[in-house]
Parts: structure tokens; sequence; C-alpha cells
């Protein structure tokens, strides 16, 4: 009976044009078989948008971002076997980092959010002063409105608008239904909306 072997030069068994392109579920199989290399890259692959997404989770703490992360991955490093890929290995990345975040979020108190939030959700202005000061003062005014969601629906419009995930992965990330995730948007935009009437 011939048994799968961990590659030892770095690949990971997977296609010619090398172990960067290989595709999730191959990664997982050899980081189950132990290669450590396979899982580096898994972090590598989808660590900034974890990141991203605790850090705004988080109240734009980089310190409680890096801890969340850090735990979400060691989690998943532990539990590579319970991943039966019924999501996509993003979903369920993103939900162990909303776990981790959860968690940290019932022994602190709300802090503003990131200001690179709103940078990402926003372009650049140009060169002219006066749309300077009133790109600076809508990013200000939509900062405080995100600030003062409740938790579901600034997860739910964090991962939709902002990550781009379905409503089935923002479903699965949040450990709810997906009844529950257009609720929660629907309920976060109208409050974004009332508060950024001014704006239109």
């Amino acid at each position: 009976m011939q048994t799968s072997r961990v590659p030892t030069n770095g690949s990971v068994g997977v296609a010619d044009d090398g172990p960067a392109s290989a595709s999730d579920a191959a990664l997982v199989r050899a980081a189950r078989l132990g290669d450590g290399d396979a899982f580096g890259l898994l972090v590598d692959r989808h660590g900034p948008a974890m990141l991203r997404y605790a850090r705004r989770l988080v109240g734009g703490s980089e310190a409680d971002a890096g801890e969340v992360v850090q735990e979400a991955f060691i989690s998943a490093w532990r539990s590579l076997d319970s991943f039966r890929g019924e999501s996509s290995l993003k979903t369920w990345l993103f939900r162990l980092v909303h776990r981790r975040a959860v968690d940290l979020n019932r022994h602190r108190r709300p802090t503003p959010i990131d200001d690179d939030l709103i940078s990402r959700v926003m372009d650049a202005s140009s060169d002219n002063p006066l749309q300077d000061v009133l790109d600076a003062e809508l990013l200000e005014a939509l900062q405080k409105a995100l600030d003062e969601l409740p938790w579901n629906q600034r997860a739910a419009w964090l991962l939709r608008e902002v990550e781009g995930l379905g409503y089935d992965e923002i479903a699965r990330t949040m450990g709810t239904t997906v009844g529950s995730v257009r609720g929660h948007l629907h309920r976060g935009r109208r409050q974004l909306a009332e508060r950024m009437a001014r704006w239109r």
C-alpha cells in the first residue's frame, strides 16, 4: 500500500508553477500532513484580509487585531482536520477571526473604527483643498456612524461592503442564518443612510 508523503523540497506536491499557485485545498491537504510551509502559504494568502477584518471589528487596535488573527491561525492549525470544505477556506478562517473578536469584544469597551476602513471605501480626493476638507468631514461622519452600529450590523456590513463576501459566506462567518444577515444588513444600511443623509 502506497502512503502519502509530505514534500521536503518546499513544494506541496501540486502544479509545476510552484507552491504559491497551489489551491487552498491542496495546501490544506499538505498542511494536514504536517507541511508547515504549506500552512505558511495559507497564512500569507489569507492573513492580510483576516487582519483587515479583525482590525475593523475590534475598533482599530493593531495589537488586538494581531492577537485575534494569531489566535485564529493557531486554532486553524490545530483543527485543520475539522475543516471539511463545506465552505471556502476563507470563510472558515474569517469565522475563526470572528469568534476570537467576539470573545475580545465581550471584555472591552467599544472604540472608534480605524480610518483605514473609510480610506478603503472612499476614493482619494484630488488636490482641491476644499474637496479635501469635505472628504475629511465625510470620512469622520461615516466613521462615527459605523462606530454606532450594533456589533452584528457592523460585522455584516464590513463583511459585505468591504470584504465582498456573499450572504451565505457571511452567515457562516457570523454563525447565523442568511435571513439574519439580510436583517442586520438592512438595519445597518438604513441607520447609515439616516446618519449620512446630509451628505447626499
